[in-house]
């Protein structure tokens, strides 16, 4: 299927142009990819073929309205293997076309993304690289998968929202917890004031980053290290940064200012994600950023909304959400709801009761997506907005940002969500972006 930035396609047409521009157009995924021919699946590239990755990949495998035409990565062996897992795959696939089979290896991103043919790409590098990549890939007319967290820096977040728009690209981000049950009830009582007014919120996940001191190792063949670097300062390989071959384990990088963000961002662009979206702010931000009294510490550094709602940087693993009338702890596949000091409800499998009893005249109903990889294709079909769309991803992101800068700098900060700036003499603008190595810089 040949990808085209107007995105004549004959499904599209058959649906209707004037009528999706009109209003939104729901099409369940189920109604049109059972009978999707292989010359209209969609063509998807892989770019980054680590544990995340291939994690995606079986997801997209298995779904008829696609069909996986290419793989990229720096690693010779994740490289070949990826190619091996989708080749052998259509192998077995009666009803892929006689070369589907043909799945392409690129070392090189950019020669991925020259390919005409490829209509959508799904991005899962190190954090360090999302920003080049998708705007590139925006660039060459691709629809975009991008896992979380978005970007590396508030600056990049923004020229991601900035070049999506421009380009009229679909763009999902990979935080999943917006297509599960638990996190949508969870954040719809909140919204609908079930709880009352909101007046402190807890996102427990790991510490900030911090600098990469690993000693040099001496590199094994068959991985671009300088490319792997790409942006990133030079320095020796290691191989906590990126373990060689195919493994079953996310690697430490993330670990690193200099290519991700701690779990401040790695765990953080899901739960701050889920505060995010509880408190409505989807569209905005804090505007105060207050670190913790000691500058050694890993905890403690506070959010505060202009409504004065305060999101507090804890230790462990969840979302609490405290209101006047009661409370709520969400985390993946746990939900628990108390009105004033009774417990309500203390399972997933109690969300439907819980909508049942305080959502069914509800005014706010939040949007609705139990497949975070089928909602994209969805959107790449109508045209509409995923569940993460690039501006949720984007100022999810930006969160994450500000609470490690909290950290780095130990300085509070007043902030303008809508311009997205440091205000009242606080902070310093270079902290809203990361420096790039050698010729490396956004794609305009």
């Amino acid at each position: 299927m040949n990808t085209n930035p107007t995105f004549s396609r004959r499904s599209f047409l058959k649906i209707g142009g004037t009528a999706l521009a009109s209003a939104p157009f729901i099409l369940p995924s189920s109604v049109w990819a059972a009978e999707t021919p292989p010359s209209e699946r969609l063509t998807l590239g892989f770019i980054g073929i680590g544990t995340q990755a291939r994690g995606l990949m079986n997801g997209f495998l298995k779904k008829k309205e696609t069909r996986v035409v290419a793989v990229c990565d720096v690693d010779t062996i994740r490289r070949e293997n990826g190619k091996k897992i989708v080749d052998e795959f259509y192998a077995k696939d009666p009803a892929a076309s006689s070369n589907a089979s043909n799945c392409h290896a690129y070392k090189d991103f950019r020669d991925l993304l020259a390919r005409k043919d490829i209509d959508a790409v799904v991005v899962a590098t190190p954090d360090h690289w999302h920003a080049i990549i998708c705007l590139d890939a925006a660039r060459a007319g691709k629809d975009i998968y991008c896992e979380k967290p978005l970007t590396q820096s508030i600056h990049e977040a923004r020229s991601l929202v900035t070049a999506m728009r421009r380009r009229k690209r679909v763009f999902q981000t990979g935080s999943m917890q917006r297509s599960a049950k638990e996190f949508r009830t969870a954040c719809e009582l909140v919204r609908n004031g079930v709880i009352g007014k909101i007046k402190t919120v807890e996102v427990a996940i790991g510490g900030p980053g911090v600098p990469c001191d690993l000693p040099g190792e001496t590199p094994e063949p068959g991985l671009d290290w300088d490319m792997w670097l790409g942006p990133a300062p030079i320095r020796p390989y290691h191989s906590d940064l990126s373990p060689r071959g195919v493994h079953k384990n996310y690697p430490n990088w993330r670990k690193y200012r200099e290519y991700g963000g701690g779990m401040v961002t790695d765990w953080g662009a899901h739960h701050y994600d889920i505060a995010q979206w509880g408190l409505g702010m989807d569209d905005s931000g804090p505007v105060e950023i207050i670190p913790p009294g000691d500058r050694q510490a890993q905890y403690g550094a506070k959010l505060v909304y202009a409504n004065g709602t305060e999101v507090l940087h804890k230790e462990g693993n969840g979302v609490w959400f405290f209101g006047t009338e009661g409370k709520i702890y969400v985390n993946r596949g746990k939900f628990e709801l108390w009105i004033g000091d009774r417990q309500k409800y203390k399972t997933k499998e109690e969300c439907d009761a819980a909508v049942t009893e305080y959502l069914s005249d509800s005014r706010i109903r939040l949007p609705r997506s139990t497949d975070h990889l089928a909602d994209w294709l969805q959107c790449i079909r109508t045209r509409n907005r995923p569940i993460c769309d690039v501006e949720i991803g984007a100022r999810s992101v930006t969160v994450c940002h500000l609470v490690n800068l909290a950290y780095y700098h130990g300085q509070k900060m007043e902030w303008n969500p809508e311009k997205n700036l440091f205000i009242k003499g606080s902070g310093n603008p270079a902290w809203l972006d990361v420096p790039y190595r050698d010729s490396w810089q956004l794609p305009v």
